[in-house]
């Protein structure tokens, strides 16, 4: 009797499981790049939560004086000079009228702001001082 040519055949070995360590020269720029990346982003939240810090105690601050124009004043010339510099602070008054309507997007005179000296200020001026507060601009380019 003849034997089977299939009986010379070896079995057939399953390739080893390939393991997942260590990892590929691919994955680990992956992960480096994912890894730097949420470091950027962690850092662009962090600075701006720390940029925006100022205006939200000023917001806090003019809910403590809501109807007193010359607080909310103070509070909104510090704000300013928090974020442009003292340059932008002192200024004339219809200097600071117009850094104060840039600034705000409201419209201020120099009449307005002369009031805030008189016996009684203007009632409607301390609710638009806490207007111009909220809506300050963080960004804006003055030149002073």
């Amino acid at each position: 009797m003849q034997a089977s040519p299939l009986d010379a055949l070896h079995d057939v070995l399953p390739p080893s499981e390939v393991s997942w360590w260590p990892l590929s020269p691919m994955v680990w720029a992956l992960l480096i790049i994912t890894l730097l990346l949420l470091l950027l982003i962690g850092r662009y939240v962090y600075k701006a939560h720390c940029h925006k810090k100022a205006k939200k105690q000023a917001i806090e601050h003019s809910q403590q004086h809501p109807d007193n124009a010359q607080a909310l004043h103070i509070i909104l010339k510090r704000l300013t000079k928090h974020y442009y510099g003292v340059a932008a602070t002192t200024q004339s008054q219809t200097q600071w009228a117009h850094t104060l309507s840039r600034l705000s997007g409201l419209s201020f005179n120099e009449q307005e702001l002369n009031s805030l000296y008189a016996p009684k200020p203007d009632s409607q001026l301390a609710n638009k001082l806490t207007l111009a507060i909220n809506k300050f601009k963080l960004k804006e380019k003055i030149d002073v």
